[in-house]
This record gives structure tokens, C-alpha cells and sequence, in this order.
């Protein structure tokens, strides 16, 4: 049985950072793809970032580019989102994906 346990959100100032984390258990395909994706309220979840395997870049929604960061633990088994220089725009529940599994969100609140 598939678990994504996502951690690391909080209320952080304009400029500051945070890192997210997402700890997976059980079986995934090998090579899966790990996603992370954001939910505002009102609006529709959308995709930030893509890891996927050997040899494939991490891929950036336009609107992280240059802030955030994703990558893996392969050995921990823990996905992790590195989020520089945030903005009140980036205020959403941040949610880790692997297949067609997701975990439970964090809320990453940016606000002065």
C-alpha cells in the first residue's frame, strides 16, 4: 500500500524559503515520475514540478522557475521541494504525487 506523507509547510514572510518534504511508503513502479502540485483556493490544482527518472530533467511550471527546486532521496525515499524567494501568490496546499497516489497536502501559507 502506497503512502505520501507530505511535511515542511508553515506561514513564512514575503522573500523568505521553505522546504518541503514528501516521504513515500510501499511499492511505486520503478522510475515513477514524483509531481508536485498546488491548490489555491478557488482555483483548479496545478502542476509545479516533475522529477522523473535517470536522465530526465526536472521540469518547472513558468510561474517556479528560478525559485524552486525539486529533487529526491533515492535512498530515503523522500521527494523534497525547495522553495526560495516565495510570495503571497504562492500561498496554496502543496501536494506531492507519484502515479495516481497523493498525499494529504501541506499548506504553505506566504504573508507578512
Amino acid at each position: 500500500q502506497v503512502q505520501l506523507v507530505e511535511s515542511g509547510g508553515g506561514l513564512v514572510q514575503p522573500g523568505g524559503s521553505l522546504r518541503l518534504s514528501c516521504a513515500v511508503s510501499g511499492f511505486l513502479p520503478r522510475y515513477t515520475t514524483m509531481s508536485w502540485y498546488r491548490q489555491i483556493p478557488g482555483q483548479e490544482r496545478e502542476w509545479v514540478a516533475n522529477i522523473g527518472s535517470v536522465g530526465v530533467d526536472p521540469q518547472y511550471a513558468d510561474f517556479v522557475k528560478g525559485r524552486f527546486t525539486i529533487w529526491r532521496d533515492s535512498v530515503k525515499n523522500i521527494l523534497y521541494l525547495q522553495m526560495n524567494r516565495l510570495q503571497p501568490e504562492d500561498t496554496a496546499m502543496y501536494y506531492c504525487r507519484g502515479f495516481t497516489y497523493w498525499g494529504q497536502g501541506t499548506q504553505v501559507t506566504v504573508s507578512s
